[in-house]
């Protein structure tokens, strides 16, 4: 009897579900915070405009170039394959808005640490600060990682190499977030 009733089975149920009503469809989750691409811009640009106008404490750095490289203590660099390309962004713009959110967060963290002690730059941080809460509302915090502690007799010349860069980041991401904050 019980191969019978699995074969009834069988041919029923297919039945009956077609009979049922649909189900209703998931409820799509609503829209999370969204980035904010036009404050987002407008911070930037005052971010590059601030940096631009710090003038060299010591004379004798305004001309030095530095080129050393240091992969554990500076920034991340946005690169190709973090596609903050406009074609790009136009579609998924998570990978970028992650490795800027990894920058930000650098510099902060950098302008914070022992190297700007003797030359404290509240308002590049403060700029830095409103950067970060917009980009974080949608993509999370980043753990921080505090910077490992310099010599004194180096802080004038890791100064001028972290605001060379910043000022470089700046330029970058306020392109990038120009683009966003366009119309399309």
């Amino acid at each position: 009897m019980a191969p019978l009733h699995r074969l009834l089975l069988c041919l029923c149920l297919p039945l009956l579900l077609l009979l049922l009503p649909p189900a209703a469809p998931a409820p799509a989750p609503g829209p999370g915070p969204r980035t904010d691409w036009a404050a987002c811009k407008n911070i930037s640009r005052e971010l590059l405009q601030r940096v631009a106008t710090l003038k060299e404490p010591h004379q004798v750095l305004e001309e030095t170039h530095l080129s050393e490289e240091d992969p554990k203590n500076w920034p991340p660099r946005i690169r190709c394959s973090d596609a903050c390309d406009p074609s790009t962004l136009d579609t998924n713009n998570t990978r970028c808005l992650r490795r800027i959110l990894q920058g930000l967060q650098h510099y902060r963290d950098l302008l914070g640490s022992d190297i700007f002690t003797t030359r404290p730059l509240p308002w590049l941080e403060a700029a830095l600060d409103q950067l970060l809460s917009l980009v974080q509302q949608e993509h999370g915090r980043l753990p921080r990682h505090p910077m490992a502690p310099s010599e004194a007799w180096a802080h004038p010349l890791l100064q001028r190499l972290a605001l060379q860069r910043l000022q470089s980041f700046a330029t970058i991401i306020s392109r990038i977030f120009t683009h966003s904050a366009s119309p399309r």
